[in-house]
């Protein structure tokens, strides 16, 4: 009992770093949507060229997403998290001398394999440093920080992209994760309980798949790679959508802040529900409420419903993908959770790829950007059917 007050500000001080990763993700993640429509005329891209680079991005996140799953149950957390914050921020900067989509699509490519390693490591803290009923608020509470620095971004592209190009979201996405790298290095612990446990570490098929998972992992895999497939269509292609209905960059980046404040919000609402409720009512309900949040974004013209829309699409979208990282791990045995989350996580970058390629081929068809909103309206529905019978059929493992 005497120990335990020194663990409080502890937790804090890890929190609060963990965020700032996210944060920085997430600013990294949205500078390449908000760059685009001054990015993809200043290279000479075509829509499917910039399909391809927004995929080589998500590409770089199934691969280190797979591969920090991997680590992060066999390493302590701070050294792989140092690594993957250096990563994707010394490959954010090198988007600054990209001339032309092979080498744009090859740093966003190593970019997005930091940001992918990261991911599990911060799912994992977050179940080791909250308390039992709290789980799902605190990892949702963490990865706010991703809408948070796609805010950020959002609001940097309105201010001063216009004035100092694209090249500068790109400058301050590089050097803010490497100037946070020391602080990591001073602030952070480290964390080796799940490697301290390797010796009862179960296979990784049999943690995936055995004792009756089978289905709840299948299920697991395709609802985030549907969730994923709409969530990285938006983060990169919603400014150019909104700027094709005619209202212009600046309606562009009004519209991708307004989806990340909604998505602030969502991930603390819906987290605290989940935690209080569970996950079947709040999360299933949030996928029939995102389905007419698009519907009704692919039928706005104006700005502020266009806004107001884009904040309620990611509102339940983010809330419900951010609560699913804080419930999926609890389905698998505590010393394979890095890597039933990293391969969660991975499944849904798949989807993730597909998302930005499938909205530069829709456009390059002439659907328009009412269309691409419509085209995810299905997906979303079927994500919602899935996550339905997963929470349904799926039951904790212990501690």
């Amino acid at each position: 009992m005497g120990a335990s007050p020194p663990h409080a500000p502890r937790g804090a001080v890890t929190l609060s770093l963990c965020f700032l990763i996210a944060l920085l993700e997430g600013f990294d993640i949205q500078a390449i949507g908000v760059a685009a429509p001054l990015l993809i005329p200043a290279l000479g891209l075509t829509p499917g060229q910039a399909g391809v680079v927004f995929g080589a991005g998500m590409a770089g996140l199934v691969c280190g997403a797979l591969a920090g799953g991997w680590m992060a149950d066999r390493m302590g957390r701070k050294p792989l998290l140092m690594t993957a914050v250096g990563v994707f921020g010394l490959f954010t900067l090198a988007t600054l001398v990209a001339g032309g989509p092979l080498s744009l699509g090859l740093f966003r490519f190593f970019a997005g394999v930091g940001m992918g390693a990261a991911m599990p490591s911060l799912v994992a803290v977050a179940l080791e440093i909250a308390p039992p009923d709290r789980r799902t608020r605190t990892t949702t509470l963490m990865f706010s920080g991703m809408p948070v620095g796609g805010a950020l971004a959002a609001l940097f592209a309105a201010g001063l992209m216009g004035r100092f190009g694209w090249h500068s979201i790109f400058l301050a996405g590089g050097v803010l994760p490497l100037l946070l790298l020391p602080v990591m290095a001073w602030l952070m612990p480290d964390s080796r309980a799940a490697a301290a446990g390797g010796a009862q570490r179960p296979g990784s098929a049999q943690a995936l798949f055995g004792d009756g998972r089978l289905l709840v992992t299948l299920l697991a895999w395709f609802t985030f790679g549907m969730t994923l497939l709409v969530l990285y269509l938006l983060l990169n292609w919603l400014p150019s959508l909104v700027a094709a209905k005619g209202l212009g960059g600046s309606g562009g980046a009004g519209a991708a802040f307004g989806f990340n404040v909604g998505s602030v919000v969502g991930c603390w609402a819906i987290g605290v529900l989940v935690d209080r409720l569970g996950p079947r009512l709040p999360i299933i309900a949030a996928y029939p409420a995102l389905g007419l949040s698009l519907f009704g974004l692919a039928m706005a013209d104006t700005l502020l419903p266009v806004i107001a829309l884009a904040g309620l699409a990611g509102f339940f979208l983010l809330g419900a993908q951010y609560s699913l990282y804080g419930v999926i791990p609890l389905y698998y045995p505590a010393p394979a959770r890095g890597l039933a989350t990293g391969a969660s996580i991975a499944a849904g970058r798949l989807g993730s790829i597909g998302g930005p390629l499938v909205a530069g081929h829709l456009l390059g068809q002439g659907w328009g950007p009412a269309g691409v909103a419509m085209a995810m309206v299905p997906v979303v529905l079927s994500a919602g059917m899935a996550v339905a019978l997963m929470t349904i059929r799926g039951r904790y493992a212990g501690d």
